[in-house]
């Protein structure tokens, strides 16, 4: 998913001397950043942010909620779309932060190569190194700061005093890694707590989650925030309306669509209030008109996908890959099948560190037809026919494809029926990449 940058090409090297996985750890990330001089203490106030499902919203909106109060704010979010570029939004005062210049980033990748001189240490741990360079060396307001993977051991996880901690849904992911149960999941995640940093939790769908993470929380003397206890987000007369100790907000309606963005909005909102960041309210109402996140319930509308498609056919992208997120996708399909009624065909491609029959299973009884497809950009994509299987053990109709384009065609072809048909690519982050990068869509 890189293009030809001098940063891709310091990554690309990087890829070759070192494992790309994770290796749950701090040891080596923390040798790394003494040697570069500490830069993770040199950074402007931070929100920490982990989560299973959402962390990336939680952060987006933060950042157009700031950025809306004219403060510069940096964003590092994982992973990236179709650039590594994507991963480090550095701050501009009075204006919207831009993504790293080439040659910076290949500097700042560079340096931090050469200061761990080839020593053992996973990619993502070097990446998360030229983070701290970066926010460091460029003045900011804040940092937005996205977990990689879990969090007590995630290579973020080295800052000491945040401003406030984000932890956003919990469900079932990366399994390997985390563990096998929601509540050994919310224990990694709830590693970022820090003693006597206020702590925000979105809404838990999973009691054992809220109580694993209260429970931490309050070991660590850690100001705890509840989304549906100490704060709220509900829709009334299509506006936003937020309330939390200091009273109501009334808000637009947040421009990512579905109805977990609420709950993401309201999520950061209470981030930045109890973070002490104190963004005025007409600052929070901009943020929640303008802010953007690529690849999550986003519509395409130009490129050769959207051309290959019936005349009048909608098409939607999002990136997510578990049951959590295919309970929150399914649930804003139903939502746009109330106001515009349309048949549902899903081109789906995963890699197989997912749980394909439970990210299936949300979308019985709404999905007309599945299609699955290869991850051309992943070597460990789900074969298409297996994936397809594990559609079909979810109750949904399904087949293989060799790409999502022929899946557009297959469908678009013979169309007969008076509406057209809405079509929603989804499953990773990879294909999502892939569809952006062929429509010309890359994140700017």
């Amino acid at each position: 998913m890189t293009t030809t940058s001098l940063a891709a090409a310091e990554i690309d090297a990087l890829m070759l001397k070192h494992p790309k996985g994770f290796d749950l750890s701090l040891d080596r990330i923390r040798r790394l950043l003494t040697d570069l001089g500490e830069p993770q203490r040199k950074l402007p106030p931070q929100i920490h942010i982990a989560g299973t499902n959402g962390k990336g919203s939680v952060t987006a909106f933060c950042r157009a909620i700031l950025e809306a109060d004219g403060q510069a704010v940096h964003a590092h979010t994982s992973p990236h779309l179709v650039n590594w570029h994507e991963r480090y939004r550095i701050g501009r005062k009075g204006e919207p932060g831009a993504l790293v210049d080439d040659a910076m980033l290949a500097e700042a990748v560079a340096r931090a190569a050469k200061a761990n001189a080839g020593a053992p240490i996973t990619v993502f741990e070097i990446l998360t190194a030229v983070t701290f360079l970066l926010f460091s060396e460029n003045p900011a307001d804040a940092v937005l700061l996205e977990v990689g993977l879990g969090g007590r051991f995630d290579a973020t996880n080295v800052i000491e005093k945040p401003a406030v901690t984000v932890i956003t849904s919990i469900s079932l992911d990366h399994q390997s890694y985390l563990g096998d149960r929601v509540e050994l999941i919310a224990a990694e995640k709830g590693g970022i707590i820090k003693r006597g940093v206020p702590v925000v939790l979105g809404q838990q769908n999973e009691a054992i989650a809220l109580e694993v993470l209260t429970s931490m929380a309050d070991r660590a003397g850690a100001p705890l925030l509840v989304y549906g206890q100490d704060f709220f987000a509900y829709e009334e007369h299509g506006r936003l309306v937020y309330q939390d100790e200091s009273g109501l907000l009334d808000l637009p309606m947040p421009r990512l669509p579905g109805r977990h963005q609420l709950t993401n909005a309201a999520t950061a909102i209470a981030a930045l209030r109890h973070g002490g960041f104190a963004p005025a309210d007409k600052a929070i109402e901009a943020g929640l008109s303008h802010v953007e996140w690529p690849g999550r319930m986003q519509q395409i509308a130009s490129g050769p996908l959207y051309r290959a498609a019936f005349p009048g056919s909608e098409l939607w992208l999002d990136g997510g890959h578990n049951p959590g997120a295919g309970a929150a996708i399914a649930e804003t399909l139903a939502d746009l099948e109330e106001r515009v009624s349309r048949p549902l065909f899903l081109i789906v491609g995963m890699i197989n560190t997912k749980d394909p029959t439970g990210f299936f299973a949300s979308f019985a009884g709404i999905a007309r037809h599945v299609f699955t497809v290869p991850v051309g950009s992943s070597d460990a994509g789900i074969d298409p026919d297996d994936l397809a299987e594990a559609a079909i053990d979810a109750g949904l109709d399904a087949e293989p494809c060799d790409s999502v384009e022929e899946a557009i065609r297959l469908v678009s072809s013979s169309w007969d029926d008076s509406r057209a048909p809405r079509f929603l690519i989804c499953g990773s982050l990879y294909l999502v990449g892939d569809v952006l990068s062929s429509s010309g869509l890359a994140p700017r």
